[in-house]
């Protein structure tokens, strides 16, 4: 025989009322009462969201606090640069949009407008935003401090990610002569021939830099800007980060040259021989930046007010007040610099094991999935082998056949 289903609300038929008994913000029990139903459950709503309790007695928080514990929790685990990047996504993406409302005020429409927010952004950051979403509210639910997921059905979106272009040779040389004087100089010979990522190189020290014997650099520290501030440590990106690069000539010679004039520990510093602020690596990059073909605004005063030009800085144009000509006319970033000297390592035909290594990357499929095209698109290397493995299979079948024939 099956069980009788025990009722929603409890009928006192003393008093004829519904009631119900919940945990109020104290946790201590109280009982809720309504001549229908339908009344008690309005009044159990409107009990809820005075006490700021969920459905079921849970408290109901401001959702931005409810998802920095979640991410607390979640991210234990997970190597430094996952953590960063799960509450860059976060803090950027997801945070602004819900500021001020509680969890269960959360509905479908909210996080609509987040994913809409991230339209415009890159399919990694737009694929990444959804699934921190969709595990955070997953988990509300499966904890019950929600009633429902409000998280919507994914679909596609985001800009797709452009080709990354690596420097060539005469490009790589135009940029070094541009910033031949700057700040900006070792920095850049740093990246080009070391591939190390910019927190890298910001972090790097000279007990890590070995130029006689086998001239190379251990990386075992990176550098990372909280609230400008610079914050040196050896957390780095994964584990696979912490490694040993040989160095070319070229950048031997710079940086004797550089060390013969440092005041600091640091290799990269400013002035005073500390580690470079956020702001004073934007003043350093600046220097790439203002040799750089292309439209600017300028900032002059006329008749005692501040005007704002739009100029355009032609190739081989002298800057106006300036010593230098504007000769880049091609993107350069950090990150192109590193992408530069793995890309050179893999058409000079170092194998992707040994490329993962020097550029620090967790697995070689990461290296792959990036570069492969630079070592499987070039026919007239994949020719020489493959007509090696059928000349080689030729060989087996004469000698197989002289077998026989004994």
């Amino acid at each position: 025989m099956a069980r009788q289903k025990k009722p929603k609300y409890e009928y006192v038929e003393q008093l004829g009322l519904y009631r119900k008994r919940v945990q109020d913000a104290t946790g201590k029990y109280v009982a809720v009462y309504g001549q229908t139903q339908e009344e008690l459950t309005e009044k159990l709503s409107n009990f809820n969201n005075k006490s700021n309790l969920s459905p079921i007695g849970r408290k109901n928080p401001l959702v931005n606090d409810y998802i920095q514990e979640w991410v607390g929790l979640h991210t234990v685990n997970m190597t430094y640069g996952g953590q960063l990047d799960y509450q860059s996504i976060i803090n950027r993406n997801i945070k602004p949009y819900l500021k001020g409302k509680h969890l269960l005020d959360v509905r479908p429409d909210h996080l609509r407008e987040i994913m809409l927010g991230v339209t415009e952004k890159s399919e990694s950051v737009y694929r990444k935003t959804y699934q921190l979403l969709n595990q955070i509210f997953t988990s509300a639910y499966e904890n019950q401090d929600i009633p429902y997921n409000p998280c919507p059905k994914p679909s596609k979106g985001g800009v797709p990610t452009k080709e990354r272009i690596a420097l060539t040779d005469q490009q790589v040389n135009v940029l070094l002569d541009a910033v031949k004087d700057t700040r900006a100089y070792v920095f850049c010979m740093i990246a080009i021939y070391s591939g190390m990522r910019r927190e890298e190189i910001l972090g790097l020290k000279w007990d890590c830099v070995f130029l006689d014997d086998t001239p190379r650099i251990e990386v075992k520290r990176a550098l990372r800007f909280e609230h400008n501030r610079p914050v040196v440590s050896e957390k780095l990106k994964t584990k696979a980060a912490k490694r040993i690069i040989p160095i070319p000539d070229q950048l031997v010679i710079c940086l004797r040259e550089a060390r013969e004039k440092s005041n600091s520990s640091h290799v990269i510093a400013d002035k005073a021989g500390n580690p470079l602020s956020g702001s004073s690596f934007r003043e350093l990059w600046m220097a790439v930046k203002r040799r750089s073909v292309g439209e600017r605004t300028v900032k002059k005063v006329e008749n005692g007010q501040k005007k704002t030009f739009t100029i355009m800085a032609e190739k081989g144009q002298k800057a106006a007040h300036q010593d230098f000509f504007y000769t880049i006319d091609f993107q350069v970033t950090p990150h192109i610099l590193r992408h530069t000297y793995i890309t050179n390592l893999l058409l000079a035909g170092i194998d992707i094991k040994t490329v993962q290594y020097l550029a620090g990357h967790e697995n070689s499929k990461i290296t792959l999935d990036i570069y492969a095209h630079l070592t499987y698109n070039k026919p007239e290397e994949i020719l020489k082998k493959v007509q090696a493995a059928f000349d080689g299979n030729q060989a087996r079948e004469d000698f197989s056949y002289g077998k026989n024939q004994e």
